[in-house]
């Protein structure tokens, strides 16, 4: 822990869908003040998210699902291009990813490479996300995806080329920043080259 935080206290504003909490401290700037400063954080838990690719095919799989806060924030129907993603309840974050690929994608992958982890919105989500790749063929298909009933997911399973999804983050078809870091990191280091 820093030592340029003092007086640091917490106020809980909400536990509705996930947790919000109002926090006072005081900050020891550059020039060696103490300012006092409140901030909203707002913590969902941690989450994991991974980039399903093949080689062979030079295919990546995603998904297409409706989210609320882009509808409400200019996205005409809000739907959204994204790579599998879940949060990691209990789980650890491999473990969180399989269980996620079967349950949305339907793929079984047991050959998942962490890759990084990056705080998404630091400025006021509390949220690290673990992202993954793994490589997939046909046979690893287990079920059609879509999610779970009971978590109301409504998820449509797409297999696109990788040429296909790369022009869709340069035409704005794909807007999800975990989304755009995978495939980015896939194009970086050539994982659907044959």
């Amino acid at each position: 822990m820093t030592d340029r935080i003092r007086h640091l206290t917490k106020t809980l504003l909400s536990d509705n869908w996930y947790t919000l909490n109002k926090y006072s401290f005081e900050y020891l700037n550059a020039s060696g003040e103490w300012g006092k400063q409140e901030r909203e954080a707002y913590d969902r838990g941690n989450g994991a998210t991974i980039l399903l690719y093949n080689p062979q095919k030079g295919t990546v799989i995603l998904t297409r699902q409706f989210r609320l806060p882009t509808y409400v924030n200019g996205n005409p129907d809000g739907l959204m291009i994204e790579a599998c993603a879940g949060l990691l309840d209990e789980d650890d974050p491999e473990d969180c990813i399989r269980r996620e690929a079967e349950e949305e994608v339907g793929y079984r992958v047991d050959n998942v490479r962490k890759i990084f982890e990056a705080y998404m919105s630091p400025g006021s989500v509390t949220e690290i996300v673990h992202f993954f790749v793994a490589e997939y063929s046909d046979n690893m298909r287990v079920s059609s995806g879509g999610g779970l009933d009971h978590e109301q997911e409504n998820i449509e399973v797409l297999e696109l080329k990788f040429d296909q999804a790369m022009a869709m983050v340069a035409s704005g078809e794909i807007k999800d920043g975990k989304t755009i870091m995978l495939l980015q990191y896939a194009q970086l280091h050539g994982l659907c080259e044959r």
